[in-house]
């Protein structure tokens, strides 16, 4: 399959929620969790995104720093929680990246890192006097 059909795939399954093969995902991801473990230690990441695709079929697998496997819609559940109302502008922005790694090499890695930023607090009494 070319880029584009990749893509296409890619978009009904990340964006439109729709299942995923848990047979690939055992053929092409879980045959190595360990070593996509060790990359994800090595590299100091908090998550390795790892997808893949056959015939129109895709799955997935996230992989935490403490071991936690999601797969597929697991996966796609916990990118969500973790990205928030973000989760659709990063996968539209991830998208052609995914669709050339798993064109040239069958499976995409990616690697993330979770920065915690503080919330907007609201600024209770501005403007307002004090009285003595």
């Amino acid at each position: 399959m070319g880029i584009r059909e990749i893509s296409r795939g890619l978009r009904k399954t990340l964006l439109r929620a729709e299942n995923m093969s848990l047979s690939l995902y055992e053929e092409k991801i879980a045959v190595d969790i360990d070593g996509w473990y060790n990359r994800l230690k090595a590299d100091g990441e908090d998550y390795v995104l790892l997808i893949t695709e056959k015939s129109g079929d895709i799955a997935m697998a996230l992989i935490g720093k403490d071991k936690n496997i999601y797969v597929n819609e697991e996966a796609r559940a916990q990118l969500s929680k973790m990205w928030g109302k973000n989760y659709t502008k990063e996968v539209k922005f991830l998208i052609p990246r995914i669709a050339d790694d798993i064109d040239g090499y069958i499976v995409s890695v990616i690697g993330i890192t979770v920065q915690i930023t503080s919330k907007r607090l609201k600024a209770i009494g501005m403007g307002q006097r004090v009285k003595p």
